[in-house]
C-alpha cells in the first residue's frame, strides 16, 4: 500500500510537470501566430478568407446545413464578415457570446443590431440565446494541427461549449497557423476538418 501511495505521489508531480509544459508551448506557439498576423496587409487577409470559404461553400455538409455556427472575426483572425452577411440570407446564422467563464449562441440578425462586448468583440444585441441543434460550427484558432487539433487563446470557451455536443466541427486559419503538432491537454476538442487557403484537412 505504500508503495502505491508513493507512485501516486510521483505520477501527480509527473501530471503536473507535463501541464507546465504543454502550457509553456501553447504560450510560445500564440506569441509566434500573434507576430506573424501583424504581418499580414488587409488585402492577403481577404484573399485568404475568400480562398477559405469558397471551398467551404462546396462542402456538402454546409450546403445542407441550417443552423450555422461562425464568429465575428476581429483584426487579428480570418475575416468572416462579408460571408456571415452573405449567407445570412439563406441560413440562420449564430453568432457566440462570452458571459462571465462561458460562451452562449445568440443569432446575427444584421450589422445594425451589433455591440461590441465586454472583451471588445462585437456581438448580437439580442437578448435571445440559441439552445436548438447546430448543424455546423465553423471557428477560429490560433493554431490547427495536420490531425486536426486546435490550439485557442487559453480560455477554453469553445472546448467547454463543444463538450458532449454532437455537432460538425471545422476550424479555419490562415496557412501559417496550421503546424505539423501543436501541443493538446485532456479536454481540448479535435476539429473534423480545417480549412486554410492551401490546405483542407480531413
Amino acid at each position: 500500500m505504500a508503495k502505491k501511495n508513493i507512485f501516486s505521489f510521483l505520477n501527480f508531480f509527473k501530471d503536473d510537470e507535463d501541464d507546465d509544459s504543454i502550457n509553456l508551448e501553447k504560450s510560445l506557439i500564440r506569441y509566434k501566430i500573434k507576430s506573424q498576423k501583424k504581418d499580414l496587409t488587409d488585402e492577403q487577409k481577404k484573399q485568404s478568407a475568400d480562398a477559405v470559404f469558397s471551398k467551404i461553400e462546396q462542402m456538402p455538409d454546409f450546403i445542407k446545413a441550417e443552423t450555422v455556427l461562425l464568429y465575428w472575426s476581429t483584426t487579428h483572425e480570418l475575416p468572416t464578415h462579408d460571408f456571415i452577411i452573405k449567407w445570412s440570407k439563406e441560413k440562420k446564422i449564430l453568432l457566440p457570446v462570452v458571459v462571465g467563464h462561458k460562451m452562449i449562441i445568440k443569432p446575427f440578425t444584421k450589422v445594425e443590431d451589433m455591440t461590441k462586448g465586454k472583451l471588445g468583440i462585437w456581438e448580437p444585441e439580442s437578448q435571445e440565446t440559441f439552445f436548438n441543434q447546430i448543424d455546423l460550427v465553423i471557428a477560429p484558432g490560433i493554431a490547427f494541427d495536420r490531425k486536426r487539433r486546435r490550439l485557442g487563446r487559453g480560455k477554453g470557451y469553445y472546448d467547454i461549449y463543444f463538450k458532449d455536443k454532437k455537432m460538425k466541427k471545422w476550424g479555419v486559419a490562415f496557412d501559417f497557423q496550421l503546424l505539423d503538432l501543436v501541443p493538446v491537454a485532456n479536454f481540448d476538442i479535435k476539429m473534423n476538418k480545417v480549412f486554410t487557403p492551401s490546405f483542407t484537412i480531413e
